[in-house]
C-alpha cells in the first residue's frame, strides 16, 4: 500500500514536474510575447510622441499662420474699409466734378452763344464802320466841293459887291443915271426876270427855290 501511494506520488510529482515546465515555457514565450508587444508598442509609442511632436509643430506652425492670416485678415479689413471710405470720397469727387464739368458745359454754351453774338455784333459793326467811312467818304467829297463852291461863291460875292459898289455909285451920279435911262430905252431892254438874274452865274436853281453853284468846266 504504501508502494502504491509512492509510486502514485512519483507519478504526481512527475505530472507536477512536467505540468510545471509546460507551464513555465509558455509563460515564457507568452512573456517573450508580451516583451516583444512591449517593444513593439514602446516603439508605437515613440513613433507617436514623434508624431505627435511633429503635430504639435505643425500645429504651432499652423497656429502662427493662423495667427499670421488673422492679421492679414485684420490688414485687409483695415485696408477695405480705408478702400471703401476712399471710395465714397473718390464718389463725391466724381459727384463734385460731374457737376462742375456740366456747370462748365453751361458756361461753354453760354459763352459760345455770347461769342456768336458778339461776331454779330462784330459783323454788324465793321458794316457800320464801312458805311460810316463811305459816308465820310461822300460827306469829304461833299465838302471838297463845298469848299470849291465857298470858293466860287466868295468869287462872286467879291464880284457881286464889286459891282454892286460900282452900281450904286452910278446910281448915286445922277448923270450916270440918266445916261442909263437913255440907254435902257434906246436898247428896248426885256424887264427882268429871275432867269436873267441869274444868267451867266453858273449855278443850278431846283424847283423848291434852292440855289447850288455848279463847278466851272
Amino acid at each position: 500500500m504504501k508502494l502504491i501511494l509512492s509510486i502514485a506520488a512519483g507519478v504526481v510529482i512527475v505530472a507536477l514536474g512536467v505540468i510545471l515546465t509546460i507551464t513555465m515555457k509558455n509563460d515564457a514565450a507568452a512573456l517573450d510575447t508580451a516583451n516583444g508587444t512591449i517593444t513593439d508598442f514602446s516603439n508605437r509609442l515613440d513613433s507617436a510622441q514623434i508624431r505627435i511632436a511633429e503635430r504639435e509643430n505643425s500645429i504651432l506652425t499652423l497656429s502662427n499662420s493662423l495667427a499670421d492670416v488673422t492679421a492679414a485678415t485684420l490688414t485687409l479689413s483695415n485696408a477695405l474699409t480705408t478702400a471703401q471710405s476712399t471710395n465714397a470720397a473718390q464718389a463725391d469727387l466724381i459727384a463734385d466734378l460731374n457737376k462742375q464739368l456740366a456747370d462748365a458745359a453751361a458756361e461753354k454754351q453760354t459763352l459760345d452763344k455770347n461769342i456768336t453774338d458778339l461776331t454779330k455784333q462784330m459783323a454788324q459793326i465793321i458794316q457800320q464802320r464801312d458805311l460810316s467811312q463811305t459816308n465820310l467818304a461822300n460827306a469829304n467829297a461833299q465838302l471838297v466841293q463845298a469848299g470849291k463852291d465857298y470858293a466860287l461863291l466868295e468869287h462872286r460875292f467879291r464880284e457881286d459887291v464889286a459891282a454892286r459898289v460900282i452900281v450904286e455909285r452910278r446910281f448915286n451920279n445922277y448923270l450916270e443915271v440918266q445916261a442909263q435911262e437913255k440907254k435902257l430905252y434906246k436898247n428896248n431892254q426885256p424887264w427882268i426876270t429871275a432867269q436873267s438874274i441869274y444868267a451867266g452865274l453858273n449855278v443850278e436853281v431846283n424847283s423848291n427855290g434852292t440855289v447850288r453853284v455848279l463847278s466851272p468846266d
